[in-house]
């Protein structure tokens, strides 16, 4: 991806969405663009118009973490934001080429004690995918909560695909545009960490010509940060399913996270999740293989 195309669009995407009154300063006049001015980001950094103006063209080649934060503050970006906007900092000034070494020295296929690791959750549902959205590892519970992300036909099994490509996934998440949103802010996240990740291009590529769905939430730029919260499903077995979420990088592998699913005890989701198990005890649902492909730097 093109650095400086994408630090500029992030930068007048996040321009746009601050208002004049949240950031404190008058609304005198007649304004033809949305959000702030350049010359008002300017002003709140404390720079001049010219070097902002630079900088938003996409040169974040050398500036300085004062200057980062400066933009931070003045466009109040969240931390997940902040962390987008420094990795596009980085991979300017040529900085990110370590940790993208570092990220892509990984084995063709996942170890066999990951497979180990969340077949020894049993009380809920536990993944390892990376963060193309690719599922690689499953226990028991989690293939049956995602037997139906089979069907995309994709191997490995991913959820970008399901969600943007296959009509089943509109009931399967109670609250679809939420559960889109958080898919293409995962894996614009994921583009600014690694911009030369071909496979991730590929699928950008893919879901953009297929879902417009998709390619309107692409342009908007958003990010963030996958690490806990509360997702609902409306599995088609056991109905609805509010599920707490813990997700946590392999130190081994940074390119690869486990997320762990939880209900709180005592909630219908709790005999939800009971009933999920006596349901998948009857049966084996599918989750497909993982091969060579799905590792690909």
């Amino acid at each position: 991806m093109d650095n400086r195309a994408e630090v500029r669009a992030f930068l007048t995407t996040r321009r746009a969405r601050v208002t004049p009154e949240q950031a404190g300063l008058p609304t005198t006049g007649h304004r033809r663009v949305p959000g702030l001015r350049r010359s008002e980001v300017a002003a709140l950094a404390g720079m001049s118009v010219e070097y902002y103006a630079k900088l938003e063209r996409g040169d974040l080649a050398g500036v300085s973490a004062g200057i980062l934060e400066a933009i931070v503050s003045a466009l109040r970006l969240d931390e997940a934001e902040r962390a987008h906007l420094l990795h596009l900092a980085h991979e300017a000034d040529g900085t990110n080429a370590i940790l993208r070494s570092r990220r892509r020295a990984r084995p063709a296929a996942p170890r066999p004690s990951l497979q180990w690791a969340v077949d020894a959750v049993t009380g809920g549902p536990a993944i390892v995918g990376n963060s193309r959205q690719d599922l690689l590892v499953a226990n028991h519970l989690a293939r049956a909560m995602y037997h139906g992300l089979d069907h995309a036909g994709a191997t490995p099994p991913n959820f970008a695909r399901h969600i943007f490509l296959q009509p089943d996934s509109r009931s399967f998440y109670p609250d679809w545009g939420l559960a889109a949103d958080m898919c293409v802010a995962n894996l614009r996240t994921a583009a600014g960490k690694d911009p030369h990740d071909k496979d991730l291009h590929d699928l950008v590529g893919e879901l953009s010509t297929r879902s417009d769905e998709f390619r309107n939430r692409w342009a908007a730029h958003n990010v963030r940060t996958h690490g806990t919260g509360v997702k609902h499903f409306r599995h088609p077995v056991v109905g609805d399913l509010a599920l707490a979420f813990e997700s946590f990088d392999l130190r081994a592998d940074p390119s690869l996270s486990m997320t762990i699913y939880s209900a709180e005890p005592g909630s219908p989701s709790a005999a939800a999740l009971t009933l999920l198990a006596s349901w998948a005890a009857t049966t084996d649902p599918p989750i497909a293989p993982v091969d060579d492909r799905s590792r690909t730097p």
